[in-house]
């Protein structure tokens, strides 16, 4: 430690375990933290925006893998960094943060301590990483951050032996970085938002410059650290809203997903002492899912439950209380099941098709998971947009399948580089279809030969994709200028093939302007599938619409009760 000017500058010239795993639980507590923020970033203003969640999610397993690791070597607790963002990774984002962290490992894995430089060349290395796993890399994102942070983290290596200062230069160059993005991809600046990914990775160099630092912030920020079943607590409580549709509402042993926050000391019940271990044990009775964390002044937990009471009541012994929240679980989850039979879709075929092919729909709604499987797919994994499923999902359901070998359908661009990671992680041939959206990949399953190999049937269908426009209804969440297009907060609007095409305050307006958009001359057949914000009398109504235009089109209808968009339609 040294002292100048009254001004203490922490210098740590050698990064051992113990500050190791505080830099990754920070890192990880910056990213939980941020989430939304980071979610709100996304460009297109739809209920879909979830880059904050994705690396939130991806980043606690990786600290959850570190936590369970009992070593004192740093470079096996960068390996179990390493191995747990690969197995939790979500989405491109966290695959992108698992790259990052993976090129981190392969450059300190023999190391029992880090130096300054060695801090700055595994930064390095995971640049190096991160682009090698991006077909096309693109510039004012996620990468351009991490390659300006490592640069200017090896400039300051090659002045000071200092990690502290190391660590700042690369956060730094990370702000300025992320703060530039918008000037690289104009679609950034005319939204007026920086790279989402970008941020991210910003605040998990924050984390970590605060943890080396000893930021009086960042000691705030960590109150209690949590032990390895902590962590895995909120890595299942951070997944619990995006789990409920793969639940059965008889599943939920404990009904009420109870929240309160207590101030310590103040109140007239008062009458016990706080202490963590006690506090946590005595609760843990209660029920599952307990995450308890505290600091010297305040108290919050959260637990799911059956006497949601008597978690108020034992609180108000040790201060008083100035949050709750409790919530029937089960009156929820059958709201979002009211349509939804999951046994259909969890459920799945325990053995492969005759062939030895098993086939894989990553989907949700009861209705689109009904269809997949009319068109030839074995497993529907329940996810896409909001709930992209982990590496880890996508390896359970390949192992699941007991195939010989796979067909994977991601239908959401940003389960590719997930789906990807997953098939180099199995021991069987895994063909990963590009398909972007739902259309597409029940498109590709037309091409499906089950009696050619598995590259015929990748290159047919892959081939397949392009024969098929997708469109999306949904809903704006925020005011924003995009494509030219002033889209107000709460109106409705059309994605054509990932492009805003129309707007409009009325959801059928909408649904047939975006048909409008897509229908020409050499069209013969549209599908319409509404969700659980769509309704068959509406969809019903499009259809007549659509063909008031043009009579000689074939129109679908089918009910497919996807979360999200009201209505997925396309056209051949």
């Amino acid at each position: 430690m040294d002292c100048q000017g009254g001004k203490q500058n922490l210098k740590v010239t050698e990064i051992t375990d113990s500050e190791f795993r505080k830099m990754v639980l920070i890192g990880s507590k910056k990213l939980n933290k941020n989430a939304e923020f980071i979610n709100s970033l996304n460009v297109f203003p739809v209920p879909d925006g979830d880059t904050g969640t994705n690396m939130s999610l991806s980043f606690a397993s990786g600290a959850k893998y570190v936590g369970e690791a009992n070593s004192s070597d740093v470079g096996d607790l960068t390996a179990s960094l390493a191995k747990g963002l690969l197995m939790g990774a979500r989405g491109n984002s966290g695959v992108i943060l698992s790259q990052i962290f993976r090129g981190f490992y392969k450059s300190t894995e023999k190391k029992k301590t880090l130096t300054a430089k060695d801090l700055a060349d595994a930064l390095t290395s995971g640049v190096e990483y991160a682009y090698k796993a991006v077909m096309k890399p693109t510039e004012g994102t996620i990468l351009t951050v991490s390659r300006k942070a490592a640069s200017a983290a090896n400039k300051k290596a090659t002045e000071t032996k200092d990690t502290v200062a190391v660590m700042e230069a690369a956060y730094e160059a990370a702000k300025k970085a992320l703060a530039e993005t918008p000037s690289l991809l104009p679609v950034l600046k005319e939204v007026g938002v920086v790279d989402s990914g970008g941020q991210g990775l910003t605040f998990v160099y924050e984390g970590f410059f605060d943890a080396l630092s000893g930021n009086k912030t960042a000691e705030a920020e960590e109150m209690h650290q949590p032990n390895a079943v902590e962590m895995d607590e909120m890595v299942n409580a951070a997944h619990h809203k995006s789990v409920q549709s793969q639940l059965n509402t008889s599943d939920i042993h404990y009904g009420y997903c109870t929240e309160i926050m207590v101030r310590l000391g103040a109140g007239r019940l008062v009458d016990r002492k706080f202490d963590y271990d006690t506090f946590r044990e005595y609760l843990n009775g209660f029920g599952d899912s307990l995450l308890v964390v505290a600091d010297d002044e305040i108290i919050k937990v959260h637990v799911h439950t059956e006497h949601p009471g008597k978690v108020l009541a034992y609180g108000q012994h040790f201060g008083s209380l100035i949050k709750v929240k409790v919530d029937n679980m089960r009156l929820q989850h059958e709201t979002i099941l009211e349509h939804d039979q999951e046994e259909t879709l969890q459920e799945a075929e325990e053995e492969s098709s005759d062939n030895g092919y098993g086939v894989i729909a990553i989907a949700a709604g009861n209705g689109i998971g009904q269809l997949f499987k009319s068109l030839g797919v074995t497993h529907v994994l329940n996810g896409g947009q909001t709930m992209n499923p982990s590496t880890q999902d996508i390896v359970d359901a390949i192992n699941k399948t007991r195939a010989e070998k796979i067909i994977l359908l991601p239908n959401n661009k940003n389960i590719f580089l997930a789906a990807q990671q997953a098939a180099e992680v199995v021991e069987i041939p895994v063909a990963v279809i590009k398909s972007k959206t739902i259309a597409q990949g029940m498109t590709a399953m037309l091409a499906f030969n089950p009696e050619a190999s598995i590259d015929e049937n990748a290159k047919s269908m892959t081939n397949d994709l392009t024969s098929v426009i997708s469109g999306q209804v949904t809903v704006s969440v925020r005011d924003t200028t995009i494509d030219g297009k002033n889209i107000k907060k709460d109106d409705y609007i059309g994605i054509v093939d990932g492009k805003i095409k129309v707007t409009d305050s009325d959801r059928k307006n909408t649904a047939i302007m975006m048909l409008k958009e897509m229908v020409d001359d050499d069209k013969e057949i549209v599908t319409i599938i509404y969700g659980q914000d769509g309704t068959k009398q509406e969809a019903e109504e499009i259809k007549a619409a659509i063909l008031g235009i043009d009579e000689d089109l074939e129109v679908e209808i089918h009910e497919g009760d996807q979360p999200v968009y009201p209505y997925l339609i396309s056209v051949e």
